[in-house]
């Protein structure tokens, strides 16, 4: 009570805050009436004493009130398009490395162009993330302008970039980029051999458009960088011919967690029709044997039963691709892991991507939290605001409106059944429509909005349909949505990026209409006669009531459904929006409460009727915060998890960069020989114990393999006083004299590049295994939880040992390749550093199955790392093992490229001899 007395009273605290911003807001129109008076080359020469201010000691904070003033003059100028005083608070506070969030239509596009241009100034680079490639290039195009007018530089990358390209946008003053793509670039700067390679420079500042969509709802999947596996397109197919004979009557599915098990019954029907396909070994399914099987059967399963074709994913182009469970997006390049994604491609009969090994991932949370400096906008975003502090350390501020929202917000609607509501909600359209009111209807899924197409035509309302079946449409279908009558069905409206304005678009239609015709008086007068028709619209729906927002069903989310209600009321606009809902609502029939669905039943709601109340809303709400709070949950689990794997990525990378920015590293090469050396005597001879009890034929035969050494160990064994010190000085000398005479007989400035080479190549390589052994100790690491422990402590003190296992074999493998391999001048001429290949990205859900069957194969093969962009063959130089093929018993393919390097096939190349 007196908590609410005193906001009444005094403000919150973020209406305090923003309200300490009105004098820097004063500053900063201070400056106006001398900047319109500049000519324009003085306009320009604005950045250059910035530029000279900050080289002088200034601090960006110094410099601010002016330079958002430049910027606000630089807009009316170029764009013709004048900053709010609003739009300064939203300005200053990303520039603080905080959110705004601002409403839909308040402009946050033009907001950005001040804390980017004040941060550029610097000369570090700035970053502006966009949640997909049509926003990056249109912002980069349209709000590019005011920086390129203000001397500064503009980049933007998309897909299918030169890694050249890509490198001169990074070079940029400003770049433009989604979040995908920065961080993909990031994961393969960090697989090449040399700076010149690398794309990135070092991180400076990043502004995230759509701050919720790309911290928050991506954020639960990581990016992962693959290689192809094992192709089991067959297990696939016969695992799934199996599952679609099953009945609901054999297993138990659980719609909350996607999970599902197999009854009692359900266990010995599956048992027969695997024995009858000969796939099973020995009389029980979960047999040891059966391991791998059991797995493949759980994801069929699953991806049978939980996951909906126009839900979950769609088929396009023969191919099974993943549908945004907020945006309503297709996801390209987005896969299930562990086999779920190949399980419904076998469903849906496509063809069947082989499972990949990951070389490379990281978290968008751990992505970003390498910025120095990172600020945000958006719509929707005080919700989750405790989670942008935990996760990011960020503060979330509601910047006021220009205008006064107008916008009215109707009580729910609640029917019994989907069929009522969506009559209900169709004869709504059809009244609206016809008075000349436009509407926005969003839906949750594809096939709810074909649902309600499909009673629109029935009451013939025309209307357009906006989903992931329709993607490449999507703004010039939303910016149309403001029409007079208009009616568009959308499959959730988060981060669409393109404005409804009441009356119409006129640059779209201006595209749409007259893209053949040319320029010239015919074009400027049909030009001048959309803006006409657009002006006479706006003036239709602004008496019709404005746009009108209806919602199918209550989302997950309530920031989703907050971005959808967004979208009406723009610059104090009339408008209205309304939610219609039923009993057979996902949301409701999984996650309410039970007593909701007790007391509606027992209410004997008629067929057709509709009731509401607050009692109903807040159960809703209730049920909302439930699933965000499990979602959040499912984040923070993947951030702990990852936090562990950062640690030591960021240490692999540091090495990496080191080893790269060296000119030789025999230094590093003697300290590993040493270590192994080290190694090998403590285990074979253990400090404390008597001589008798060392294991001599262990230890000459581990100094044989690793350091082709014959070894005098029995004649050493004869003195007296002997110990291992003395063992490990006398080995490390015999070591060191065998390659100082090995340098001695060839090129010393070559030998020093395979060192270097090498070391890359093994540390990429044991890299890559190491993430598949964390991988599937992850996805196991819960079942701890039965034995009293915690899964996150036992997963940390788990990986810990494996990453000290990780260098040590390392040392060895390094050890062993230089000491046992002799060089061999090639005669091939000198060939350039290659580019990397297009390796598989993906955006993975690592939490979306049950444990795997441990496929994963962590089995070393040198040189089989297709990281290694720097073979040794490309140096001018080959390495070949004494005594024949050094690959033998490793089982590799005949037709599989040679691991030396060289590009041959194996069989063409070490593999001749076979």
């Amino acid at each position: 009570m007196f908590g609410a007395l005193a906001k009444a009273v005094f403000g919150s605290s973020n209406d305090r805050y923003v309200k300490s911003l009105d004098k820097i807001v004063r500053e900063i129109a201070a400056y106006e009436p001398a900047l319109e008076a500049l000519s324009e080359e003085e306009l320009i020469g604005q950045t250059a004493k910035f530029q000279a201010a900050l080289a002088a000691g200034s601090t960006l904070d110094d410099i601010l009130p002016e330079a958002f003033a430049t910027v606000r003059e630089a807009g009316k100028r170029v764009l013709g398009m004048r900053h709010f005083d609003v739009q300064m608070i939203g300005g200053i506070v990303q520039h603080r490395g905080e959110i705004s969030e601002m409403r839909t239509g308040e402009g946050k596009t033009l907001v950005a162009t001040l804390a980017v241009y004040l941060n550029a100034l610097e000369g570090k680079g700035v970053h502006v993330v966009t949640v997909n490639d049509y926003l990056a290039r249109r912002d980069a195009d349209w709000m590019g302008q005011i920086y390129r007018y203000l001397g500064l530089t503009v980049g933007v990358i998309v897909p299918n970039l030169s890694e050249d390209q890509r490198r001169e946008a990074y070079a940029c003053d400003i770049t433009y980029a989604t979040n995908n793509e920065l961080g993909f670039d990031y994961l393969r700067d960090n697989m090449k051999h040399e700076r010149g390679q690398m794309v990135h420079r070092p991180f400076n500042y990043a502004l995230i458009d759509e701050v919720d969509s790309i911290l928050i709802d991506e954020a639960r999947t990581p990016l992962i960088i693959s290689g192809p596996t094992d192709d089991k397109s067959e297990l696939y197919m016969q695992v799934d011919a199996v599952v679609k004979r099953l009945v609901p009557e054999d297993y138990d599915a659980d719609e909350k967690t996607k999970n599902i098990t197999l009854t009692e019954d359900g266990v010995e029907k599956v048992e027969r029709m695997f024995e009858d396909a000969g796939m099973l070994e020995g009389s029980n399914l979960y047999d040891i044997e059966n391991t791998q099987v059991v797995h493949h059967l759980d994801q069929a399963l699953k991806a049978i039963v939980m996951f909906k074709r126009d839900i979950d994913y769609i088929v396009k182009d023969d191919k099974v691709v993943i549908i945004d469970e907020f945006t309503g997006r297709m996801m390209d390049g987005r896969r299930w892991s562990n086999g779920l994604h190949q399980a419904v491609e076998a469903k849906e009969g496509v063809r069947i991507e082989p499972e990949n090994q990951t070389m490379a991932s990281i978290t968008f949370q751990n992505y970003f939290r390498m910025y120095p400096k990172l600020g945000g906008m958006t719509g929707t975003a005080a919700t989750e605001a405790p989670e942008f502090f935990d996760i990011y350390k960020m503060n979330v501020v509601t910047i006021p409106t220009n205008v006064p929202v107008q916008r009215i917000d109707e009580d729910d609607e609640f029917y019994k059944n989907t069929n009522d509501k969506f009559q209900a909600i169709a004869k709504l359209i059809k009244e609206r429509s016809e008075a000349g009111q436009p509407l926005l209807v969003g839906t949750v899924s594809i096939e709810k909005s074909e649902l309600l197409s499909e009673f629109l035509r029935q009451e013939n309302v025309p209307h357009n349909v906006l989903n992931a079946r329709f993607h490449e449409m999507e703004a010039h279908i939303v910016a149309q949505a403001g029409r007079v009558g208009a009616v568009t069905i959308a499959t959730n409206m988060a981060g669409r990026g393109t404005d409804i304005q009441l009356g119409g678009n006129v640059e779209f239609r201006t595209e749409d209409e007259l893209k053949d015709m040319p320029e010239g008086p015919e074009r400027d007068a049909a030009v001048a006669k959309i803006k006409a028709e657009v002006a006479e619209q706006r003036q239709l729906v602004l008496a019709a009531g404005g746009l009108c927002v209806i919602g199918t069903e209550r989302h997950e989310s309530r920031r989703i459904d907050n971005q959808l209600r967004g979208r009406s009321g723009r610059q104090g606009d009339p408008g209205m929006s309304k939610f219609y809902l039923s009993l057979e609502d996902d949301l409701l029939r999984i996650f309410g409460p039970d007593t909701l669905f007790a007391r509606m039943m027992n209410s004997n709601l008629a067929d057709g009727e509709a009731i509401g109340s607050k009692w109903l809303s807040k159960a809703i709400e209730t049920a909302q915060k439930k699933v965000e709070a499990r979602n959040y949950d499912i984040r923070k689990q993947v951030v702990e998890y990852d936090d562990v794997m950062n640690d030591q990525r960021k240490v692999i990378y540091e090495q990496r960069a080191d080893i790269m920015d060296a000119e030789t590293v025999d230094d590093v090469v003697v300290d590993m020989r040493n270590d192994t050396i080290n190694a090998i005597v403590a285990d074979a001879c253990p400090a404390g114990s008597y001589p008798e009890h060392w294991n001599t034929e262990q230890l000459k035969e581990r100094v044989g393999d690793v350091l082709a050494l014959d070894l005098p160990i029995d004649a050493w064994m004869d003195e007296d006083g002997l110990d291992p010190e003395v063992i490990e000085e006398r080995i490390a000398t015999l070591a060191t004299e065998k390659m100082e005479a090995k340098i001695a007989a060839n090129d010393e400035t070559v030998w020093r590049q395979v060192e270097k080479s090498v070391l890359l190549d093994r540390l990429d390589h044991y890299w890559k295994e190491h993430l598949a052994t964390l991988d599937a100790l992850r996805q196991v690491v819960f079942l701890r939880a039965y034995a009293q422990k915690t899964p996150i402590n036992e997963y940390k003190q788990e990986a810990f040992g494996l990453f000290e296992k990780m260098l040590e074999s390392i040392r060895e493998d390094v050890t062993r390749i230089l000491t046992t391999s002799d060089l061999q001048f090639s005669p091939a001429p000198e060939i350039g550093l290659p580019e990397l290949p297009d390796f598989l990205t993906g955006h993975i859900d690592p939490f979306t199955m049950p444990p795997p069957s441990g496929e994963v194969s962590a089995s070393p093969v040198f040189g089989a790392s297709p990281t290694s962009a720097f073979g040794l063959a490309e140096a001018g130089v080959a390495l070949a093992e004494a005594g024949g093929d050094p690959y033998a018993g490793q089982n590799l393919s005949r037709n599989a490229v040679c691991p030396c390097g060289s590009g041959k096939k194996y069989k063409h190349c070490h593999g001749i001899a076979g």
